[in-house]
């Protein structure tokens, strides 16, 4: 067994790797670049190794860097995680070459599956399904569509080294594959430094379904059930579940069975995923094989009960596999969700900067810990205070819960999330409370076309549904009473003109352009307890227990007998109003105004200032750097036309003309790092 290991990774997967190499009795060494000079992974290895500047393609994506770093510290093996070089064959074959043990695929299966055009024509030799089309590099858009006409619409254009999303788009006409073709090969090249663009048919109401591999060095592979990841967002998994609520045994058997095929066909040693796409009929058919650990293989240990790191790095050290495949379990259901730094309200844009708060809900199980299931557990690389850099990936965090059934599973995720504190930062949190309590996702139908289908014209608050809207209004009163009541104890009152705590309050919640809504709520004492209030709002009555304490950001305790979680912010710089209380909870958030009736009367009152009028100019809708300016002064610019293309976490996102004008200012230069909303283009 290896001493000491290098992660070539950061953020979540280099933590976790850690967490199981201290479990073995393994020294750690951490690679980190200057963006990440204090990051969690950094803190937690045994040693750490500068290997270059903020951009990966700088650090690490450096091969010969990871390489020095080995014999540096005299690592013996290295972990690749997932990204950057995980994938690399050429990348496994130096480490190999240099007398270090990868821990991963040997470099002749990561190149035979790395390749999808390759991939595919081995897939079908070892006799597993693959999917109408044609597997060699196309050369011409021109050609691109009449292969997409030969096939049929609509169909999945594909770099031959995409992966996560990148290099891949759906054609449903010529218009469509033409320019989508253009797009798939620039930003294939530009990614992968790989240009080959093939095309397949695109199966309609397809599910992602995919199976996890480990295979050793003595022959033996093994699958370990399968992974639900249909719901997706533009290609990338937003919520993975173990096992998938749609697939029969006999498929599962099927599926896993021709993995394995798959596997043996190129000597595949390590864990490995073969993804496959799943029609409505349950034919399946073959996508790509990855060649790495997954972002979601917490969801597979939580029903097998295996540390998928650790057979890695055992199977890495030559050691045999220590179950056979009668063995694998299947127990209960695990989910994961991705929490992402993104802004779901504003089309998922990028946020970055610094986390203000950041305490995940408590944790019951743990990574590398195959004792404890049936919990919570969170993966992450982050901590309080910690920054969320433009250069690199978008997750925060990976959220997996693990129930007896699908259901409680459910249950235990949205509670999760409601007990998930990120402040400074947006995050995707509400959007994953609306996909957890939509009537399709809990029935288990859906497909990969689920959240384009469900949320066409993007997400906005009111597309998170609550049981029990009131109960926010109910919270607000409460958490008001606890600052009233501390106001009571203040010394120095005038004798006469004591702050009173009355029982008659009025709740307005903040909208819009000034817009708002008031809601007359009663407050009173319930059992002469403390922490605990009975809160009328209309006919609904609230008894409320909690032993909140003003400033935490988490309310918990009970809500007519029943257990809840919720955040509170007052005062924050987010809200509209440094009075106002935000209170969230299974999603959905209010900010309001906890007044007296005679005050709530007044606010009506007063007057809305409206904010400056911008719309003269463009701006920048997130963090990131500028890395085109489109358009020069005095120049004509259509609607719809390109002005400009910010970079934030590996996507470009190009900004358009909302309006027929001509260009008076550019106000910022290419290579400008850009904060949110700030102007680019000024018309005149």
């Amino acid at each position: 067994m290896f001493t000491k290991i290098l992660i070539a990774n950061r953020g979540e997967i280099a933590c976790r790797v850690i967490k199981t190499a201290q479990k073995m009795g393994i020294k750690t060494v951490a690679v980190y670049s200057d963006a990440d000079r204090d990051a969690r992974h950094v803190m937690l290895a045994d040693e750490a190794v500068h290997i270059g500047p903020a951009p990966s393609r700088e650090s690490y994506l450096l091969a010969e860097k990871i390489i020095a770093a080995c014999k540096q510290t005299g690592a013996q093996a290295v972990h690749p995680g997932y990204g950057f070089l995980s994938e690399n064959a050429e990348f496994a074959k130096r480490v190999e070459e240099e007398g270090i043990v990868f821990i991963g695929p040997k470099h002749h299966s990561i190149a035979a599956m790395g390749d999808k055009i390759e991939s595919k024509k081995l897939a079908g030799a070892a006799g597993v399904n693959c999917i109408p089309g044609v597997n060699d590099a196309i050369e011409t858009p021109e050609k691109a569509v009449e292969i997409a006409k030969g096939i049929g619409y609509p169909v999945m254009i594909k770099a031959s080294a995409g992966g996560g999303g990148k290099g891949l788009r759906v054609a449903f006409n010529d218009k469509e594959a033409f320019e989508g073709f253009t797009s798939c090969r620039n930003e294939a090249r530009n990614s992968f430094g790989d240009d080959r663009v093939f095309i397949e048919k695109f199966v309609e109401e397809p599910r992602h379904i995919e199976i996890q591999l480990m295979g050793d060095s003595h022959g033996n592979v093994l699958y370990l059930n399968e992974r639900e990841c249909s719901i997706q967002r533009r290609h990338q998994k937003v919520i993975e579940e173990a096992p998938s609520p749609f697939i029969s045994e006999a498929t599962r058997k099927a599926m896993g069975e021709q993995a394995v095929l798959l596997a043996k066909a190129v000597n595949y040693q390590s864990a490995g995923t073969v993804e496959f796409v799943v029609g409505k009929d349950q034919s399946f058919y073959f996508l790509e094989m990855n060649t790495r650990l997954q972002v979601e293989h917490p969801v597979t240990e939580c029903i097998t009960g295996l540390d998928l790191v650790e057979l890695m790095i055992r199977v890495a050290a030559g050691e045999k596999l220590p179950l056979t495949q009668a063995e694998v379990k299947r127990d209960g259901w695990a989910m994961e969700c991705r929490i992402n730094a993104e802004d779901p309200f504003r089309g998922f844009l990028p946020s970055t900067g610094r986390l203000v708060r950041f305490q995940p809900p408590r944790e019951t199980m743990f990574a590398s810990d195959t004792h404890q299931w049936q919990g919570v557990r969170v993966d992450t690389g982050v901590q309080d205070g910690g920054e969320i850099p433009m250069y690199y990936d978008s997750m925060i965090a990976k959220l997996i819960v693990h129930g007896k059934d699908r259901l409680e599973a459910i249950a235990k995720m949205r509670e999760a999330l409601n007990g998930f504190v990120i402040r400074g930062i947006s995050s995707n949190i509400p959007f994953q409370a609306a996909l957890l309590a939509h009537p399709k996702f809990v029935a288990g139908d859906f497909n990969t076309g689920f959240i384009a289908e469900n949320y066409a014209q993007g997400f906005r608050a009111e597309d998170v549904p609550h049981d029990d809207a009131d109960l926010l209004l109910a919270l607000a009163a409460f958490v008001n009473r606890k600052y009233r009541n501390r106001a009571t104890a203040i010394s120095g009152q005038l004798e006469g003109h004591e702050v009173a705590v009355g029982e008659e309050f009025a709740v307005v919640t903040l909208g819009q352009q000034g817009a708002s809504t008031t809601t007359a709520v009663t407050v009173t004492d319930f059992e002469g307890k403390t922490g605990s209030s009975v809160v009328q709002v209309g006919d609904k009555r609230y008894q409320l227990c909690s032993n909140y304490r003003l400033g935490d950001v988490r309310i918990s305790g009970s809500c007519n007998g029943q257990p809840f979680t919720a955040q509170v912010e007052r005062g924050s710089l987010a809200l509209k109003n440094p009075l106002a209380l935000r209170i969230s909870h299974n999603g959905t958030q209010i900010d309001a105004l906890v007044l007296s009736p005679r005050a709530a009367e007044l606010y009506t009152l007063m007057p809305y200032k409206a904010p400056p009028d911008m719309s003269r100019f463009v701006l920048s809708p997130m963090p990131g750097l500028l890395v085109e300016v489109s358009v020069q002064p005095g120049q004509k610019v259509q609607a719809g036309e390109r002005v400009a293309v910010i970079e934030a976490m590996k996507m470009e996102n190009v900004l358009f003309a909302v309006a027929d004008g001509v260009v008076g200012k550019v106000l910022a230069s290419k290579g400008e790092s850009l904060t949110v909303d700030q102007p680019i283009v000024e018309f005149s």
